[in-house]
């Protein structure tokens, strides 16, 4: 479509002349209103992709001038910047809208691939067009047609078209090959037209510095989780199969001290999706209430008894048995252990009058499930975090020794091919307790040294294994010994051959 042929269409004039336009109707907000509306109004997708095909010409060929600027009176200009901002939204907002993804008709349902199949087609013109508005708007502003560098026009468009930008760049079912390629280059051109380095400072922009200072970017967070929060809610999340990724993607993208500054609104979707049913679910909420915990300063956990929420609802799904969730767990609870109290082995060695605490209770439950676990997966999850949390505990781990030697002595019977995983991780496990808790370790001499020769005999006499996993493995349990010898002041009496 010519750009003669468009502006006739709106009932324009094309003259080659620039009108002058009066503060009161500027031209451009009239235009946008009419482009509006036509797209509005399209019929087919023929019809809204020729629309939009001439709207990318007209912005392309339109003086920059006249889209971003007129002849004001200066006692107006801040209402023109409003009414600017109001007309471009609102086209950006019916641009989005339609390549917007199909909502599911309850909270339990999702839709089927093929309800997804007009989606990219419809992603590409749009892209194109906004790319061409972005690159426009950010050419003009470095040209000096911004008072203040970053106007509000740029800021009010940029947070709409940065979820636009994400919801399609993802590899999902709703996206194609050509569709994902527009989708980040709209992306990159967003961050072009700002002047941003990456998608951290697009969200947090110049963090801690003086905002309003020339040069200086701020940041769409908070303009993103506008766009988000009303389908961000407990009876409307699930609807939209991209609402999830988008707000996950957002998230992990901010880092202290922005994330403080925005936790109220970051941290109830993540209690949201960690509460989920659907494994996928609860694994993103898992992974950004970790995030979280390592990008909030703990006074802030705290306050309002934050951290103790986010420890009930990660502490549940110790209970799971799905292998992937309870890998994030227990990671997760590691790092936001150290919040809520002080690590047991920083406390007094008289840890027999010392009260338990969350250490103790996490501890001992992976301990109880590792005893009747029968999962390979499950147990390789639960033997590497294993040597983490004894570290952790320090000389505290002396309340846990009878559960532990237990799982010790059930581990180190059973073969893990081909990387014995769960025996490696259980010799560095026993390493660190013996080292921690060495005066403990004198009346269990007899039964842990017998399991450990056993195990050099097995594994010496085992043809199956890899020559490294077998050195390792030998490696590992003589250590053991010498440990278990020094702890119980050189009463072992076993003669360890020099390699």
């Amino acid at each position: 479509m010519e750009l003669t042929s468009l502006l006739h269409d709106l009932h324009l004039p094309a003259s080659s002349e620039k009108p002058r336009p009066s503060p009161a109707l500027p031209r451009i907000t009239e235009l946008l209103s009419q482009l509006q509306v036509k797209l509005t109004g399209a019929s087919s997708d023929s019809e809204t992709n020729s629309l939009i095909g001439g709207m990318e010409h007209l912005l392309q060929a339109a003086d920059s001038h006249g889209l971003f600027s007129a002849n004001k009176v200066p006692e107006q200009e801040e209402g023109w910047w409003a009414e600017l901002q109001v007309a471009y939204g609102s086209l950006i907002s019916v641009l989005i809208g339609y390549a917007a993804l199909p909502l599911c008709e309850d909270n339990c349902s999702s839709l089927p691939a093929a309800a997804y199949e007009s989606v990219p087609s419809r992603v590409i013109p749009v892209c194109s067009a906004l790319r061409v508005l972005l690159g426009t708007l950010g050419n003009w502003e470095r040209g000096g047609g911004a008072r203040w560098g970053l106007t509000g026009l740029l800021l009010a468009m940029a947070p709409p078209v940065c979820v636009f930008a994400v919801t399609h760049f993802q590899d999902q079912v709703w996206t194609s090959s050509s569709s994902r390629v527009a989708a980040q280059t709209l992306h990159e051109a967003l961050l072009r037209a700002g002047d941003w380095r990456d998608s951290a400072h697009l969200l947090m922009g110049d963090r801690g510095e003086d905002e309003e200072e020339e040069g200086k970017s701020r940041g769409i967070l908070g303009g993103v989780l506008d766009v988000l929060q009303p389908q961000l809610s407990r009876d409307s999340w699930q609807r939209c199969e991209a609402v999830k990724l988008v707000f996950a993607w957002t998230l992990l993208q901010v880092t202290r001290p922005s994330l403080s500054l925005h936790l109220p609104r970051l941290l109830p979707p993540s209690l949201l999706f960690n509460d989920h049913y659907k494994p996928e679910n609860c694994m993103l909420g898992v992974r950004c209430l970790h995030h979280i915990v390592l990008n909030t300063p703990a006074a802030d956990l705290r306050q309002f008894n934050r951290a103790d929420v986010v420890y009930q609802a990660l502490f549940k799904h110790l209970y799971t048995t799905e292998a992937a969730v309870v890998q994030l767990v227990l990671l997760g609870l590691l790092d936001l252990l150290l919040v809520l109290e002080k690590p047991p082995s920083s406390l007094a060695l008289s840890c027999t009058r010392r009260k338990p605490c969350r250490h103790d209770d996490v501890l001992r439950l992976i301990l109880t499930h590792m005893e009747v676990e029968h999962k390979v997966a499950m147990r390789r999850i639960y033997a590497s975090a294993l040597p983490l949390y004894i570290d952790r505990m320090g000389v505290a781990v002396c309340r846990h020794l009878r559960r532990l030697d237990r799982v010790v002595l059930g581990y180190l019977e059973i073969r893990d091919p081909p990387e014995e995983t769960n025996r490696l991780k259980i010799l560095e496990a026993l390493q660190k307790t013996a080292r921690a808790a060495w005066p403990r370790m004198e009346c269990r001499v007899n039964t842990l040294l017998r399991c450990l020769l056993k195990l050099l005999v097995n594994v010496s006499a085992d043809s199956q294994l890899g020559d490294s996993v077998k050195r390792k493995l030998l490696s590992e349990a003589k250590l053991c010994i010498k440990l278990l010898d020094a702890g119980s002041r050189g009463k072992i009496q076993v003669r360890l051959p020099a390699h």
